[in-house]
């Protein structure tokens, strides 16, 4: 069997070469020594299984997780914890990830491989006991002895929890493998099945009723979730069919088995899940694999001297992981474990175990399966060979004890103490139990037990700490027996010392080690608790009467010296000789005394005294007594022995204390002994004094405890009014903070919307640039046309001016010569300017009527923007730019405004109120710009149609005036144009009624007509000009000049009149749209 120390190491190897199973099947034997003290084991707690069953989990009472990994040969600590487990669970969804229930109550959920915390569940008021995971991973039932929780592991919540009455207690729930059902066991033996999805009880499974109660503690199931076994505080094991729900087997264990601590299931990989081999841990240690079909007894381990504390069982059945009681993790190979078992089964052979006479023991004949020896036969007879009984018949000194008692010859076994002067070690306690005649009292001694631990022991691990806890729990429990056999026993200050050596003695059975105690007080503390509280006087003055008999001078000097039997007898007494002989030596005492009358214990007292009667006569001081006698000393056991022997013989009937004692008296069978040999009235004032201390403390305690909950109370609510104040600060720096980036998300914003704004005006102001700089150039083309048709009115004036005066001049030279030729040449010349004032007046009205159309598309157009759109102000502005230079300035503002408005709808759209009323606000100043442009329009035609009717009747003045130099200039003219003169005027007439009419059809904003007015003016003047061509007088051009002197100036002042009149209205509109604009932000800025 290899050892591996793991220490202080985190990660290394489980062994260091391969490991081969020893006789017993230990694979290897695993502890943890304390780094500071290397003698000092640091014990593990508990072990747990993976789904591959390759790699387990121990956890150590540290609070320190470690993987092994059989398969690879490794170990590793995955976890510190800090806190001793209580549960492992290894079996979850994601196989990387574990359980541990630590002892806070809490559990929490690791992952190996980053060794982070996963998960933090908490809800348990107690030590949780088990952690069951159901088949799938994903959920995990966690039992404590008041409660228990389902988590879900893939959101670590709790999803139900059950509770229970304080007076029934819940045992242990966990899953049934391969289904979806849950099993719950409480302390009053009823078993529940309830369904995992709904939470419904499905059934219960029937508990027999007569026979002792179980109280179920260890369950198992097999692998395929078919078959349930329980044990409890008796050697009995129950089977159910779940399929069937009923029981189906109860198996007895063997007569050492009283209480089943732990189960498990052997699996097998072909039995398809329905293990058939079932492991059985007892209160001894041993954990012993039974074939549940055929009740046989497989194999083991453990041992009484290194008992077996838990268990984990490979889920491929190839291993099994073992807690020690030492502190130890043992692994064992199965297969080693079942290589007995498996093989085939060897000739029978009928082995004669002995038989002797009336005083020797009657040994029975027994089958054993082995290899059995041949034997001689001689003369058609069998030969039959003795042999002595085996070894190991004898070699359990507790536990192997016949019922049937086997009475021992008393006087061979004191002729043998005489001769070797002690029992052989391997049979001592054979012996013993054999002269004490115990009678194992299981009834009586488990009704003393069950009576719980006495009031009286549960301070004792305070007042003798013990460092083994398997000592203090023997010790605790056997004190608490004689307390509550005899009351004089739980007032005895002096008792746990005479207790202890038994009890170190007997570790593994607490009975056998109770009778003892009880025979010794019985018999060898006969007259001990007359005197109780003192000292037995009476006793120790037989003591020391014999002391004085044999050895005067010791005892006058002892006297001298101020020393009693209290002091050098009474020691010896409570105690047992246990403080001042080895075990070897206290062992061999007692041999002796076991062997003897009770009065040989005071024999061998007076003996010890008398053998150290030399350093005791050296000491003078009374500390060097106390030392003496509560010390090992370097003396000889035997010759104590001897010296004992001696006196018991040579000491006088009158002195012998065998006259104050009794003989030996066997513990009764059935119920022990009444013992009241005590002062009664004592005791029980003590004990009333006791349990009046023990009311006051318990009150004391409930009141502390009330304190400390409400100390806790106002430390909770202190914390969580610390709590509350820290989270408000929290939240109000969140707020303050929130409403800083939002304020400076509004500066950001701001200052967008500002870099946007002037972005937009560069844009406005740039376009308006581009508008005036095509407007100008469009007026400049106008002028440069009208220019350039002034320019060819002019020559053409000018050329029909030249002309007139040649054929006028022709006419003067030639009139005188060619008289007839005249009215020819003068009809000719008739035609001719008919023709060529009809193709005039043709192409005057051509463009007359152009224009005319022109600007009734244009009025048109300018109506129908006016009326189509909602945006009719920002078209109206579009067309007075066009036409009025500087309205075209409102409808860029108003798109502005518009897109500053949608802007803040965007951003604020969660102020849906200072939205709307922002929107209406927008409508009504749009409805009153709306206004405002409308009686501008109104005014401005008002104006317009003003200056068009000044105008209309300048130019009606005008023509007249024209009319009126015409009509003087046609009464100049021969007689031969009086035809004609008539209809001049009226033509004249005509034209200038025409002209009015199409000026008042025309628009008030369209000026194109108006600039080309003047051209229409002067070509009718050019024309009728043209009709005087026969008058010879120069007054003709001067009336022409002067008509066309005053209509250009005319011109003028209307064309500069309409430029004032345009640049009032710009003006105007963009005032207007600067007060709405600031009006409309400033709302915006309020709404904000």
């Amino acid at each position: 069997m290899q050892t591996t120390d793991i220490g202080a190491k985190e990660d290394g190897k489980l062994w260091q070469r391969k490991p081969v199973p020893s006789n017993k099947g230990i694979l290897v034997n695993l502890i943890r020594s304390a780094s500071a003290y290397q003698t000092k084991t640091v014990r593990f707690l508990h072990v747990a299984f993976d789904t591959t069953g390759e790699s387990f989990l121990a956890g150590d009472h540290h609070g320190n997780i470690y993987l092994f990994d059989i398969s690879r040969n490794r170990f590793q600590l995955v976890q510190k914890t800090g806190l001793a487990c209580t549960a492992l669970a290894f079996s979850l969804r994601r196989t990387t990830e574990f359980l541990v229930a630590l002892s806070d109550y809490s559990i929490k959920c690791y992952d190996k491989d980053t060794r982070q915390l996963v998960s933090w569940m908490r809800g348990h008021e107690g030590a949780v006991s088990s952690l069951s995971v159901h088949g799938s991973g994903r959920y995990a039932i966690s039992t404590s002895s008041d409660a228990a929780q389902l988590w879900d592991l893939d959101t670590f919540q709790r999803k139900r929890k059950l509770n229970v009455l304080q007076s029934t207690g819940i045992q242990k729930v966990f899953f049934l493998p391969l289904s979806n059902t849950i099993l719950s066991c409480f302390t009053d033996d009823s078993i529940f099945a309830w369904e995992s999805d709904t939470l419904v009880c499905a059934y219960q499974l029937p508990v027999p009723q007569e026979g002792p109660r179980m109280h179920y503690k260890a369950f198992a199931v097999t692998q395929n979730g078919k078959m349930l076994a329980a044990g409890g505080r008796t050697s009995l094991v129950h089977l159910w069919c779940l399929e069937r729900r009923q029981l189906v087997r109860v198996m007895q264990m063997p007569q050492e088995v009283r209480t089943v601590r732990h189960l498990d299931f052997l699996p097998d990989s072909f039995d398809g899940g329905s293990s058939q081999v079932l492991g059985v841990l007892s209160q001894d240690g041993v954990m012993r694999f039974i074939n549940i079909q055929t009740c046989k007894r497989l194999f083991s381990i453990g041992s009484h001297e290194d008992a077996v504390v838990s268990t984990a069982v490979c889920p491929k059945g190839r291993h099994v992981a073992a807690v020690m009681d030492g502190g130890s993790v043992r692994v064992y190979s199965v297969r080693a474990l079942t290589q007995e078992v498996n093989k085939p089964p060897q000739p029978l052979v009928r082995r004669v175990m002995g038989e002797r006479g009336p005083g020797g023991p009657c040994l029975k004949t027994k089958d054993h399966a082995g290899t059995g020896r041949r034997h001689n036969r001689t003369s058609g007879h069998k030969t039959r060979i003795l042999h002595p009984p085996p070894a190991s018949a004898l070699e359990d000194k507790e536990n192997d004890l016949p019922s049937r008692m086997i009475c021992l010859n008393k006087k061979r076994l004191q002729t043998l103490l005489r001769t070797f002067g002690e029992y052989p070690a391997k049979y001592r306690m054979f012996i013993w139990r054999s002269l004490l005649r115990l009678p194992e009292n299981h009834a009586a001694y488990s009704s003393l037990t069950e009576k719980g631990l006495h009031c009286s022991c549960v301070s004792l691990h305070e007042r003798y700490p013990i460092k083994s806890p398997k000592l203090q729990r023997g010790l605790q429990r056997v004190l608490s027996a004689l307390a509550h056999w005899s009351a004089i026993f739980g007032e005895t200050e002096y008792l746990p010392l005479l207790v202890f050596p038994f009890v170190k003695l007997f570790p593994n059975n607490p009975l056998v080690c109770f009778e003892v105690v009880a025979s010794v007080l019985v018999n060898w503390c006969q007259h001990w608790f007359e005197y109780f509280p003192n000292p037995p006087l009476n006793i120790l003055s037989v003591a020391e009467n014999v002391l004085a008999y044999h050895d005067a001078e010791l005892l006058h000097h002892l006297i001298t010296c101020g020393v009693t039997s209290q002091l050098y007898a009474w020691p010896l007494l409570e105690t047992l000789f246990s403080e001042v002989l080895t075990r070897e030596e206290w062992l061999k005492l007692f041999d002796n005394i076991f062997s003897n009358h009770p009065s040989f214990l005071l024999m061998a007292v007076v003996a010890y005294v008398t053998i150290s009667r030399a350093p005791l006569l050296l000491c003078t001081h009374r500390d060097d007594f106390e030392y003496f006698f509560h010390h090992r000393n370097n003396l000889d056991v035997s010759a104590v022995l001897t010296e004992a022997y001696r006196l018991m013989d040579s000491t006088p009937a009158e002195l012998h204390p065998n006259v104050v004692l009794s003989d030996f008296e066997p513990l009764t069978r059935g119920q022990y002994p009444i013992f009241n040999k005590y002062p009664t009235f004592i005791v029980e004032y003590q004990c009333q004094e006791r349990e009046r201390i023990r009311q006051q403390e318990m009150e004391y305690l409930r009141e502390r405890q009330a304190l400390q909950e409400l100390r806790a109370e106002a430390v909770r609510q202190q914390a969580e009014d610390q709590a509350w104040h820290t989270q408000q600060e929290l939240l109000q720096e969140a707020e303050e903070q929130r409403r800083r980036l939002l304020r400076e998300e509004e500066s950001r914003l701001a200052q967008q919307r500002a870099r946007l704004a002037a972005m937009r005006r560069e844009l406005k102001v740039k376009e308006v640039v581009l508008l005036d700089t095509s407007r100008r150039r469009f007026l400049r083309h106008q002028q440069n046309q009208r220019r350039i048709e002034l320019n060819r009115l002019d020559d053409e004036i000018q050329r029909k001016k030249t002309l007139r005066d040649q054929e006028t001049s022709a006419a003067v030279q030639d009139m005188e010569v060619k008289q007839m030729e005249l009215d020819a040449q003068r009809r000719l010349f008739e035609q001719q300017l008919a023709k060529e004032q009809e193709r005039v007046s043709q192409e005057v009205r051509a463009e007359v009527e152009a224009r005319r159309r022109r600007a009734e598309l244009e009025d048109s157009a300018f109506h129908n923007h006016l009326q189509s759109d909602r945006d009719l102000h920002q078209e109206t502005k579009r067309v007075l730019e066009e036409s009025l230079a500087e309205a075209g300035q409102l409808d860029i503002d108003a798109d502005w405004q518009t897109e500053v408005i949608r802007r803040l709808e965007e951003v604020d759209e969660e102020q849906g109120r200072r939205r709307q009323e922002l929107a209406d606000l927008s409508r009504e100043t749009q409805t009153k710009e709306e206004q405002l442009v409308q009686l501008m329009m109104e005014a401005e035609d008002k104006r317009v149609r003003g200056r068009w009717t000044e105008a209309g009747a300048k130019q009606a003045r005008l023509e007249e005036e024209k009319r009126t130099a015409a009509t003087h200039q046609t009464s100049r003219l021969p007689k031969r144009t009086d035809e004609t003169a008539p209809h001049q005027p009226r033509r004249s007439q005509d034209e200038a009624m025409n002209r009015l009419r199409e000026k008042r059809i025309r628009s008030p904003c369209s000026t194109r007509g108006l600039l080309h007015e003047p051209d229409r003016s002067q070509t009718s003047s050019a024309s009728m000009c043209l009709n005087s061509q026969s008058s010879p007088d120069e007054s003709t051009c001067f009336s022409l000049e002067r008509g066309r002197g005053r209509l250009d100036c005319q011109e003028r002042a209307l064309l500069q009149e309409v430029r004032e009149l345009r640049q009032k209205l710009a003006a105007r509109a963009r005032a207007g749209d600067h007060t709405s604009l600031s009006a409309s932000s400033q709302h915006s800025q309020h709404s904000q």
